[in-house]
Parts: structure tokens; sequence; C-alpha cells
């Protein structure tokens, strides 16, 4: 495998990883937005459990690459000193709207497509081309702008990034790695209590496999860019799973191949298509549907487009942020995790006053 080419070995990575994601979520019907909706809307909290369990095991994951050496989280885009505000708050809103009236997240967009479903392929065209003009098109001036201007310098305040622990460590004179694997450890701890604290979610197989599988395949996505992906030539970018932007990526793939270089993120969307599509196939739940009408089909282009923006804004997804970006215990992607779970529980508000 050494002797791939980096793109090489990412593509097959990622395509792996991406398999087991698209598998997985099928199988489980593990869903960030219903996870806020179950929640919101009938007190269960087993999906959000589930979610909680797959950020504890990310987190043993990462950091425990990272504290053996093995990656360096601080090549991740998560952990600069630039503690990017206004992006995160603002952009995880408006990504956490847009999922509830879109019918979820671009992950689970992702299964939902394999699985036949339409709509969420106009979601995914949405969130591809909308994220696309974030990054690099007609917004992109604007996002620059509200990134760079509203962003806080955390090396004026004499704290190296924005690992949590090291924001402790600068406010209240901590040893730095002391810092870190404490407020790793209470994270960890925390969280397993939350989940493993509930009856109902201990009784539920199906939550526990959801989260623990989630937790690992973030885990395999750093240690894919990290450790295959390492060469002092062509070192991958250190990523793990995420999928606003690697889907604007992927539309372009798709539109101009014989100039594109594949990645690990590319790869992953279309491995968590394709692992959808066999799951569903498998257990015989695969359907073609579609929209129901207009007003159906404006409002998912809506929610996709809102995605694609607010996921560019604030540097990832629920899936993206909630769980690569929190296991490296960055102070952004918290405030854009809480940012993103506040707009939707503004969205499922929304839906209920308009059905």
């Amino acid at each position: 495998m050494q002797d791939l080419e980096v793109s090489t070995l990412m593509g097959i990575a990622g395509l792996i990883i991406g398999l087991g994601f698209g598998a997985l979520t099928q199988r489980t019907n593990y869903c960030s937005m219903g996870a806020i909706s179950d929640v919101v809307s009938f007190g269960d909290y087993r999906r959000a459990r589930a979610w909680a369990l797959a950020i504890a095991i990310a987190i043993i994951g990462a950091q425990g690459l990272h504290h053996f050496g093995l990656i360096d989280l601080g090549q991740s885009i998560y952990l600069g000193s630039s503690l990017n505000l206004l992006g995160a708050v603002a952009g995880g809103l408006v990504f956490g709207f847009g999922m509830v009236i879109a019918s979820g997240c671009p992950g689970r967009n992702l299964v939902r497509v394999g699985g036949g479903d339409l709509r969420a392929l106009v979601v995914l065209i949405f969130i591809a081309l909308f994220g696309y003009m974030a990054l690099r098109g007609l917004s992109a001036p604007a996002r620059v702008t509200i990134q760079a201007n509203a962003a806080l310098d955390l090396k004026a305040l004499d704290i190296a990034d924005q690992h949590l622990g090291s924001i402790a460590s600068g406010l209240f004179g901590f040893a730095e790695g002391g810092g870190r694997v404490a407020v790793a450890a209470l994270a960890v701890l925390g969280l397993i209590v939350f989940c493993f604290s509930s009856r109902d979610f201990r009784r539920s197989p199906v939550h526990i496999a959801a989260g623990l599988g989630l937790g690992v395949l973030v885990t395999a996505g750093w240690w894919a860019t990290g450790v295959l992906g390492a060469d002092d030539f062509e070192p991958a970018r250190l990523a793990s799973l995420t999928f606003v932007a690697p889907t604007g990526n992927g539309l372009q793939y798709l539109m101009t191949y014989t100039g594109a270089t594949m990645n690990f993120g590319i790869a992953s969307v279309g491995g968590a298509i394709l692992g959808a599509f066999l799951a569903a196939v498998f257990s015989r739940q695969f359907a073609i549907s579609a929209f129901h009408d207009n007003k159906d089909t404006m409002r998912h282009m809506i929610g996709g487009a809102l995605m694609g923006t607010g996921g560019v804004l604030a540097l990832g997804c629920t899936i993206g942020q909630g769980m690569s970006g929190i296991s490296t215990l960055s102070a952004s992607s918290l405030i854009a995790l809480v940012s993103i779970v506040l707009g939707g529980v503004a969205g499922i508000k929304y839906m209920e006053r308009a059905a």
C-alpha cells in the first residue's frame, strides 16, 4: 500500500470509510437532525446519546493518536490560533435551520440518495453548489470577510491554539499538557455517563452500535489522512469525516475528472452513497421516492442552499464539526455544534408552525 501514490491511498481509504458510514447509518437509522427532533418533539434522547457516544469514542481516538505522536491535530483546520467566532455561530445557526427544512444533514442526505430518495439528490446538488460558491465562488468574499474580521486572535491572549485544554491552561495557568489531558478525560467521562445513565439507551443495541461505529469511523479518518497520508513530498491534508465541502468538491470532480485529483473527502462522499445503497438493497429497503409537491421541492432546495453556505462558514456540518471537529476538542467546533443544535431547534419549531 505504501508504494501507491498518496492520492490513490486517500481515495481507497475514503471509499472504505465512506462505505462504512453509509451502511452503518442506513442500518441504524442514525440522523443528527433526527436526534434533535426526537428530543424536542418526543423527549426521546436515544439518538442524541448515540451522537454523544460517537463524540466520546472519537475524542478517545483522535486524542490518543495525537498523544502517541501518530498524528498532529494542530495541522487540522480546527485548532488554529484564530477563533472563528461569528462564522461558527452564524454558520452553525444557518446550517442547523437548513438541515431541518431539507429533512437531514449532508451525511443523512447522502444515505437517503443511496436508498433511492431523489429529493436528497436535489438537496446534495444545492449543498454542493452553494457550498462551492462559499468556498471559491460568488459568496466567498463575504465569507472570508466574516471569518477574518470577526475572529479572536488567541495568541494575543497568550493561548497557543483553540484546544479547550490550551484555553484552560492560558486562562487559569495550568500546565498545557496537563490541561489537555484533563479536559479530554472530563469530556469523555461526562459523555459516557450521559449515555449509559439511561436505561433506555443501555437497552438499545442499535443506538449503541451507531455511536460506537461512528466514533470508530471518525478515528479511522484521522488515522488514514495522518498516518497513511503522511508523505514528505505529497502529504495528505489532515482531516476526517465531513460532508459539506467534499460534496462540492465531489461535484466538481465529476465535471472535471481529467483535470482533478481524488482525495479522502471526495472518496468518502461516494463511499457513503454506495454503502447506503448496498445496505438498502441487502435489507430490501431500496425504493425510489420523489417530491410531494412544489412547496416540498422549494423547501428542500432552500435547505440545501442554507446548509452549503452555513456549513462552509462554520467550517463543517453535524459530522464535520459535530464529530470530527469536536474530537480535536476545538473551541470553535464546540461553538459551531451548539449553534447547529440551536438552529435545528429553531427549524423544528418553524416546521411545527408551518404544518
